[in-house]
């Protein structure tokens, strides 16, 4: 399983446009690519089903919320706060995107993506807000992952469609070529 989290670094208290946009703008995005999508300390007090109607409301994004729906109705949509000690094992290994990786941890899209064909599961967590993913996220994940290859940092809505589309045409390249 591949998801795509999005951490929200943003005001942790109220609502902003940029938090049901950035949803609205991601669900495409993920049910194209094969993507589910989780939500990590976003500022909603409510349920899936009532958070896809409040952003299918509040936007034509996405035709309205109608990838939003479709990942929920499929299970494919998940809500959470912010782990302490670590990410929900169902997801699979944490790998951090980042325009900075640590050598040690960095983890090119080739060999991310041979991962992703070989099986594996990832939650791939991408930063919402100016200061981009918390470094104590980092202390949690054995890869990090720059999309760009060549430290470009990258605007997080740019993130969001550039690293699944990325990763599936490296893999559907490879496989292919099999």
């Amino acid at each position: 399983m591949l998801t795509l989290g999005i951490v929200n670094t943003y005001d942790k208290i109220k609502v902003l446009d940029a938090h049901y946009r950035a949803i609205a703008r991601a669900a495409p995005i993920c049910y194209a690519f094969g993507f589910s999508l989780a939500l990590f300390d976003f500022p909603f007090k409510m349920d899936a089903d009532e958070l896809v109607e409040f952003v299918a409301d509040k936007t034509t994004i996405g035709e309205s919320g109608k990838y939003l729906k479709l990942l929920h109705e499929k299970k494919h949509l998940f809500v959470f706060d912010l782990p302490k000690k670590g990410f929900q094992p169902q997801f699979g290994s944490v790998v951090v995107t980042t325009s900075k990786p640590e050598k040690k941890y960095a983890i090119n899209p080739e060999t991310f993506a041979d991962e992703v064909i070989s099986n594996r599961s990832f939650l791939v967590l991408v930063g919402l807000g100016r200061k981009g993913l918390p470094k104590s996220l980092f202390a949690l994940s054995k890869h990090h992952l720059d999309i760009t290859s060549q430290g470009v940092s990258l605007e997080t809505c740019t993130a969001i469609g550039c690293i699944p589309s990325h990763i599936m045409g490296i893999v559907n390249t490879k496989s292919s070529v099999k």
